[in-house]
C-alpha cells in the first residue's frame, strides 16, 4: 500500500535568527517525540497546498511556501499491512497565526515549540527529519 504525505519547515525570520515551528506527539511506548508537522493529502490536493493546510493545523502557524526541502521515504506496518509511506517537505515563511496545537484535528500533536533552525538537529527526534532540517539551514544561510 502506498502512502502520501507533505509538511515540512515553516520559519519565522521577523525578528533574530531564523525559527521554526516543530510539534511533539507521544509514540506508542508514551515517549515525547519532537518531529516536523506534516499529514496525508486530501482529495485533489497537490503536496504544496496539503503542506501549508497541514503545517496550518498542526502548528497555529500560516506559510507560504519558498522551496522544496525533499523527500523522505520509509516502510511501516499496521496491522498486518505493509505501507510505503512518501513525505515531500518544504520550507516556508511564516505569514501569521499563532502557535498552537489547538487546531490539530487528530490531536496527535500534544505541543509545538518555536525552535531555532541550527538547534533542530538537536531537537529532532528522526535522523531523516535531521537531514531536511540541515537543508533549510543551509538555504537560509546561503549556502546551499
Amino acid at each position: 500500500m502506498e502512502e502520501t504525505s507533505a509538511g515540512g519547515l515553516v520559519v519565522d525570520r521577523s525578528s533574530g535568527p531564523p525559527r521554526a515551528a516543530l510539534i511533539a506527539r507521544l509514540n506508542r511506548a508514551g515517549r515525547l517525540e519532537w518531529c516536523l508537522p506534516k499529514g496525508h493529502l486530501e482529495g485533489a490536493e497537490t503536496p504544496e497546498e496539503a503542506a501549508v493546510r497541514e503545517i496550518s493545523e498542526e502548528t497555529g502557524i500560516l506559510g507560504r511556501v519558498l522551496e522544496p526541502l525533499g523527500t523522505i521515504d520509509y516502510w511501516f506496518s499496521v496491522e498486518g499491512r505493509r505501507i510505503h509511506k512518501t513525505v515531500h517537505h518544504y520550507l516556508l515563511e511564516a505569514t501569521g497565526g499563532e502557535l498552537s496545537v489547538e487546531g490539530d484535528p487528530d490531536a496527535e500533536a500534544v505541543d509545538a515549540a518555536w525552535v531555532p533552525v541550527e538547534e533542530l538537529p538537536g531537537r529532532l527526534s528522526f535522523s531523516n527529519e535531521r537531514r531536511i532540517a540541515r537543508a533549510a539551514h543551509e538555504i537560509l544561510t546561503g549556502r546551499a
